[in-house]
């Protein structure tokens, strides 16, 4: 038996704990049913349950959800437009999101499957410094699918930065 302070107050019967409970205006919550004998405590059970969701509150809003983006390729891109979408990732990068490339194909173009692979490659290599390859380049059906995500000590771009880049 534990008291509200934690304080042990020693082996009772359920019958005494309980009476000792009502005395004192509190509820007896069995902690460790398993034990023997089973641990009680004494506590006020609506303010154990508040400061418990409080808690949970407090956990979920230190959580940090990551979002997974994706970014499209063609066998046939053009170098202009691969550097647009290699920026488009390295954005996403740096807002700590992993990224999703695909090279998408059409009819017989999936016949020649290392074309996109030597895309998502190079994709990686010019890439390096700010993501790491989660999934390798897979073929499924008409779609090959590579996962980076993002390095640890990556910085993440500030609204200065941002701001910054968008003046010059």
């Amino acid at each position: 038996m534990i008291d509200e302070d934690g304080s042990q107050l020693g082996v009772m019967t359920p019958g005494q704990a309980l009476q000792l409970a009502e005395e004192r205006g509190l509820d007896l919550v069995e902690v460790a049913p398993t034990a023997n004998p089973p641990v009680c405590r004494i506590i006020d059970y609506g303010k154990y349950r508040y400061e418990q969701s409080k808690r949970a509150q407090e956990a979920k809003r230190h959580q940090k959800t990551v979002q997974v983006k994706e970014v499209k390729f063609r066998p046939k891109i053009d170098e202009h437009d691969f550097n647009f979408k290699k920026n488009h990732i390295l954005r996403f990068l740096k807002e700590e999101h992993k990224v999703k490339a695909t090279v998408m194909f059409r009819g017989r173009e999936v016949t020649h499957a290392e074309i996109g692979e030597q895309i998502l490659r190079r994709l990686v290599d010019e890439l390096d410094e700010f993501a790491a390859m989660e999934r390798a380049p897979k073929l499924e059906g008409h779609t090959m699918t590579m996962i980076l995500s993002p390095k640890k000590g990556v910085h993440r771009e500030t609204k200065d930065e941002k701001s910054s880049s968008k003046t010059l």
